[in-house]
């Protein structure tokens, strides 16, 4: 399993500063073969600095979402400290 990219990132209006809210395609490989899937994910920003992302795919997947989700929440964090988000 490897996330290949999350493309057509665009990044919702939210009033509250520390709270960032996107949806975009995630593409996975799985088994050998290529997925897209549509995902929505909020990252949020603590009083220390630390971030929490959440993640929420809407389209079921047929591989276990464990391994999957903290692939995919890794992938995202380095591409937030990257610059890779919609401002």
């Amino acid at each position: 399993m490897r996330i290949v990219q999350v493309k057509n990132i665009e990044r919702k209006d939210v009033p509250i500063y520390y709270r960032r809210l996107f949806n975009g395609i995630a593409e996975f490989e799985l088994l050998g073969k290529q997925e897209e899937r549509p995902i929505d994910f909020t990252i949020e920003t603590k009083p220390a600095g630390d971030k929490d992302i959440f993640i929420t795919m809407p389209d079921p997947i047929d591989y276990p979402l464990v391994p999957l989700m903290k692939e995919l929440k890794q992938f995202l964090i380095n591409l937030d400290e990257s610059g890779g988000l919609p401002g």
